[in-house]
């Protein structure tokens, strides 16, 4: 079986590792260039990575499968598209895929099947938006409706600040029509944690639980990022919250039912606690990153195989480890700001075996000096993603951090407190 998987993260290249313990996978494609594709794991090089460009892929290159990564995708309707051309895809349709690509209509679908969540109103104007301000107390969460590259979520901590989120959305359209309509909602504080889930005939099929680590500064200080570190599974996970998790996604799927959505893919659910109540914040609709680099290494069943069950509509049959995963990503200097690339990298070969690395944001060059030698350079701000599974979370840390020391490349940055105050796990 031949795959193409659309995107080139450490997300993607989790996916395409797993898919290789498949010996029914032949090639694993990924859309435009990762740095540590090797042998059956391939980089397709689409020049545009965008929907004619995948077409003209697929036309001259024999793919059973495509997986696809990024949001962004999905939300323009490629699993549409590839299902009217006959070809098996893996991911929501588009209607499915607005549970992520509109938060107002994620969180009407929330309110109409009673699944817990922050208070919230939504509107499609300036002034509307600053009367409703009343509503709320400070801190308040002002989100651009639409995608916006994971960019248009402001937590406000005053007027002040609320009033600039609400001129840079509605007058200064720094979001463009993504930002057409706000939602703002009661700030939650507590703990974060992250459920990925298969959903296979409207039914919803969980894997263990991750926790990230989102700021890019040791003791969660600094800007927000795509993610700096994760733990799977979650260490502040408890009976009861997993007894809370099974009645909510006994509602999701009651949802997706009734409102016909025909869901079949991911579902990231990512959930807050805030006094031993479970919330929801948000929904994603493809493998979440870092989450994914934790997850798929604990799990025991065939990721090939559950994802064929999903697209079939059947059961899936997940099992999980009972082990511990932990990831440091190894980030650009001055991200989640503005960076250098192009620097190369060294020590991935002293890297331990059992060691995990995945590539966010790098790529293969030829070394002109060095007999023409492929070295790997950086080529994003989430470079390596450096993975331990392990019996505990004490042993994944000092695997982990162990080999950080070995790997090196100009302006490498990364947090050192990655599950560290984290106490008998």
């Amino acid at each position: 079986m031949n795959i193409l998987i659309i995107g080139n993260g450490g997300r993607e290249h989790a996916i395409a590792e797993a898919l290789l313990k498949n010996e029914e996978t032949e090639c694993v494609y990924i859309s435009t260039h990762n740095g540590g594709a090797h042998e059956r794991i391939i980089n397709a090089e689409l020049l545009n990575n965008d929907i004619e460009s995948i077409d003209k892929f697929l036309v001259k290159t024999q793919i059973d499968l495509v997986i696809v990564g990024p949001e962004q995708f999905l939300s323009e309707g490629i699993i549409d598209h590839l299902e009217a051309k006959g070809i098996k895809a893996f991911g929501p349709r588009k209607l499915a895929a607005r549970l992520e690509s509109s938060k107002a209509f994620a969180k009407e679908f929330m309110g109409k099947y009673q699944i817990p969540t922050a208070k919230y109103f939504k509107y499609d104007n300036y002034d509307a938006a600053l009367a409703g301000l009343q509503e709320f107390g400070y801190p308040v969460v002002i989100k651009a409706d639409g995608l916006c590259a994971g960019k248009g979520v402001s937590i406000c901590q005053n007027k002040k600040d609320a009033v600039q989120a609400l001129t840079d959305i509605f007058h200064n359209r720094i979001f463009g029509d993504q930002g057409a309509e706000i939602v703002m909602e009661q700030f939650l504080s507590g703990f974060e944690a992250s459920l990925l889930c298969f959903v296979s005939g409207n039914k919803i099929y969980p894997f263990d639980t991750a926790m990230d680590y989102k700021k890019i500064y040791d003791n969660d200080l600094g800007p927000n990022t795509g993610g700096v570190g994760c733990i799977s599974p979650n260490p502040y996970w408890t009976t009861d919250l997993d007894q809370q998790s099974n009645e909510i996604i006994r509602k999701i799927e009651q949802g997706l039912a009734e409102e016909n959505l025909g869901f079949t893919g991911i579902l990231f659910i990512g959930y807050l606690v805030e006094n031993g109540k479970l919330y929801v914040l948000e929904f994603n609709t493809r493998f979440g990153d870092p989450e994914t680099e934790v997850l798929l290494p604990r799990l025991k069943s065939d990721l090939l195989t559950n994802i064929i069950q999903t697209i079939e509509g059947k059961p899936v049959e997940l099992d999980f480890a009972e082990n511990v995963a932990m990831a440091t990503i190894l980030v650009s200097q001055d991200y989640p700001g503005k960076y250098e690339t192009g620097y190369e990298i060294s020590g991935l070969d002293l890297v331990d075996p059992d060691i995990l690395v995945y590539h966010n944001g790098t790529k293969q060059i030829i070394d002109a000096n060095s007999d023409q030698k492929v070295k790997i350079v950086t080529n994003g701000g989430r470079v390596l993603s450096v993975v331990a599974v392990k019996e505990n979370l004490a042993a994944a840390r000092q695997a982990v951090y162990n080999n950080i020391n070995r790997i090196h490349f100009a302006n490498m940055s990364y947090r050192t407190d990655i599950g560290k105050t984290i106490d008998n796990y």
